[in-house]
């Protein structure tokens, strides 16, 4: 039996060992939620309402369960028990952000373009006054380092010699400074601070402070664990290409169900020869039957569908790494309503310890693209529209919003540095 202490209060934290004090009352409710598991009483409820939960009426917890790891621990008060991972966060979980420093190259990134996370999330974090966000130091369990590496890129690799090491020294000096200036890192060896990167040299430069790399939670989208990216410690960040910042207006529209008649198409990509993936792909697919298989480098044909009206008819939406493991597609298909097919070698999926992928893409190694029309044709219709069913369910949670929403993108990463800062002890 796990000993529980179901206070609601926070403690006032005077050093690590309150701190850590608190956060084991959030670590034994969460373990008590999970033990619970599948939260029908024997009543015959197999559905929710919107009175019980944060999901739509009538979703089936069957669909929950093949879609989240564990629905009960997340999201779903079991038997009257409130304590949920993201309910603890909401709570609890208390963030310090550094004030050192200056724009661009702190507390600013991009708000739009490929690089749209870093920015938006730097902002939002520093926008939102109370509730995670504390301007009071002791009262943190986790400290955020503002950089931005897209900044450093453009103002300090693009225009000093064009040498990568200054990105490192950049990071190196900056952890320099929080260093000297408080208490936090030193007690912890970083263990407690977090950063959060979308350029693909956001785990080259993090290399720059030996305990950032190797002790820091590291929030990245080039999470690629054959370069070192660790899930149980770093946090996978989905990826967003928002041109102007604002979500493309084709795919606020309400998308189409699954079906042929709807979605005529059984895949779709558009793009370059970016890495060796995609080369496999166009020279294996391009072109070769763009009536129900269309795949095209870069130019779409003049007069007819746009790019997200490609996606919008298509039951599968492409989505092979470029010159790094991540891609914007995967976030771009979810928000269509199109089945991810992920080809990428050695990428950690995003906000994985809470939902099953399989439930909502299709995830194949490289060595199945020669055959990949016939892979997804022979997926039956009954699994395609299971696996939109668990796109749908899940495309809240891959939609930004300005200010944040719960259960959005952000808030998302936000639990996901959460789960992770639970899995340190300050006390030991």
């Amino acid at each position: 039996m796990v000993p529980v202490l179901l206070s609601a209060t926070l403690v006032d934290p005077a050093g690590p060992e309150a701190l850590e004090r608190d956060l084991d009352v959030a670590r034994a409710a969460i373990r008590l939620a999970a033990q619970h598991g599948d939260p029908r009483h024997g009543d015959g409820n197999t559905s929710f309402t919107s009175a019980d939960t944060w999901f739509e009426a009538g979703v089936e917890y069957d669909l929950l369960e093949s879609v989240y790891r564990n629905p009960a621990a997340f999201h779903r008060a079991a038997r009257g028990i409130e304590h949920r991972s993201y309910t603890e966060m909401e709570k609890r979980f208390r963030v310090y952000v550094y004030e050192e420093g200056e724009p661009p190259l702190l507390h600013q990134g991009p708000c739009k373009n490929v690089y749209t996370i870093e920015g938006r999330f730097i902002e939002q974090l520093e926008l939102l006054d109370g509730g995670v966000r504390t301007t009071e130091p002791e009262r943190a369990h986790a400290f955020f380092l503002p950089f931005s590496v897209a900044q450093m890129v453009t103002f300090t690799y693009n225009r000093e010699g064009r040498r990568r090491s200054h990105l490192r020294a950049v990071v190196a000096d900056y952890v320099h400074v929080v260093a000297a200036r408080h208490p936090f890192w030193n007690r912890s060896t970083g263990a407690d601070h977090f950063m959060l990167a979308c350029h693909d040299w956001g785990p080259y430069a993090s290399q720059g402070h030996t305990e950032l790399y190797a002790n820091s939670i590291r929030a990245l989208c080039n999470a690629n664990t054959s370069e070192g990216f660790r899930p149980a410690k770093n946090v996978s960040v989905p990826e967003i290409y928002l041109y102007d910042g604002d979500m493309p207006r084709q795919l606020l529209e309400p998308a189409p169900p699954a079906g042929v008649a709807s979605r005529p198409f059984l895949a779709f990509f558009a793009g370059g020869k970016h890495g060796h993936t995609r080369d496999v792909l166009l020279r294996h697919w391009k072109g070769r039957d763009p009536d129900v298989f269309p795949v095209y480098e870069y130019d779409l044909p003049k007069g007819g569908r746009d790019y997200y009206s490609f996606m919008r008819a298509a039951r599968f939406c492409l989505c092979p790494s470029g010159h790094e493991v991540a891609s914007a597609r995967v976030v771009e298909a979810i928000h269509a309503e199109c089945v991810p097919v992920i080809v990428s070698e050695g990428y950690a999926l995003p906000f994985a310890d809470v939902l099953r992928w399989e439930a909502f893409s299709v995830v194949l190694p490289l060595a199945d693209v020669p055959r990949l029309r016939e892979v997804l044709e022979q997926i039956p219709a009954p699994e395609v529209e299971r696996l939109q069913r668990g796109v749908r369910l899940v495309k809240r949670h891959f939609l930004l919003h300005q200010p944040p929403e719960r259960l959005d993108m952000f808030s998302m990463i936000l639990h996901s540095v959460w789960l992770r800062r639970l899995n340190v002890r300050l006390d030991r």
